[in-house]
């Protein structure tokens, strides 16, 4: 999953830690309560950032981007779609279905 800002493309994944400090940086009781506030479209731009600055982490960005000031390329909405993304594939499958 790639994001552009400020013309830089980032690869953004979520690791397990990267999940965890999600919950705690949210002060989610559980990754669902996370999930579910993107599944009811009930989240707020602060968990956007949260969840792209978790993904960035995962990815490996360094230094990480400072992504209240940067600009997203597609906007908030590319914003919010990747950040919706980055947690359906935290939940998804392997491929062929089996855990």
């Amino acid at each position: 999953m790639a994001l552009v800002l400020d013309g830089v493309s980032y690869d953004l994944r979520l690791t397990l830690g990267a999940l965890a400090e999600l919950e705690t940086a949210l002060g989610a009781s559980s990754l669902m309560d996370v999930v579910s506030r993107f599944d009811g479209g009930n989240y707020s731009t602060r968990d956007v950032l949260a969840v792209l600055q978790a993904g960035l982490k995962g990815g490996g960005a360094n230094p990480l981007p400072n992504l209240a000031e940067a600009d997203i390329t597609g906007g908030i909405t590319r914003a919010a779609q990747v950040a919706a993304q980055l947690l359906v594939r935290a939940f998804a499958l392997p491929e062929g279905g089996a855990i």
